[in-house]
């Protein structure tokens, strides 16, 4: 189950970030995030103040989060967008995330599913995401799922971490 997080589940959504960095530390996942700079508990905070944090729930725990707005970053207005839309009718997935613990069951694939249809029950066709040049298997994972590689480029500091080249992937979902 995919729902909007609730205040008591900020502590699970941290335990999450921290089970992501402990796999990145130890060399499992090829991600630039950095702990105690991004994703932190702050991040899913101010997600959580926005009203735009979701989790993913199965056998009563919390095991996958993501953040899903209109909220492009600077660096999208330098992309050369392949469907040009107004801002209002852009949906954005930041932060996806689920529980190493967790991996090869679907679950990033079924959170996708629910970003697309929760875009078009707000009125966006086109739906964005990021992710870093090292992540192999998330650019194969979104590719596989209809996203197309628009573009990669520098992105200086991003998110508090330096040295970051975002891969940007762009849908469009057809009426």
């Amino acid at each position: 189950m995919i729902r909007k997080a609730l205040p008591e589940e900020l502590d699970a959504v941290e335990r999450l970030y921290n089970e992501l960095h402990d796999a990145k530390e130890a060399g499992i996942i090829p991600v630039i995030w950095k702990r105690d700079v991004y994703p932190s508990r702050e991040t899913a905070r101010k997600a959580l103040d926005r009203d735009d944090l979701f989790v993913m729930e199965a056998d009563g725990r919390i095991i996958g989060s993501a953040i899903i707005n209109k909220i492009q970053d600077e660096i999208y207005t330098s992309a050369p967008w392949r469907h040009d839309v107004p801002d209002d009718q852009v949906c954005v997935l930041h932060t996806l995330m689920i529980s190493p613990s967790e991996f090869g069951k679907g679950y990033a694939r079924e959170f996708l599913d629910f970003y697309e249809q929760y875009a078009r029950e707000h009125g966006c066709p086109e739906l964005r995401i990021d992710t870093n040049d090292m992540n192999l298997p998330a650019q194969a994972m979104y590719a596989k799922h209809g996203y197309e590689k628009i573009c990669v480029l520098p992105a200086g500091v991003f998110n508090g971490i330096t040295g970051i080249h975002l891969v940007l992937l762009e849908k469009y979902l057809e009426s």
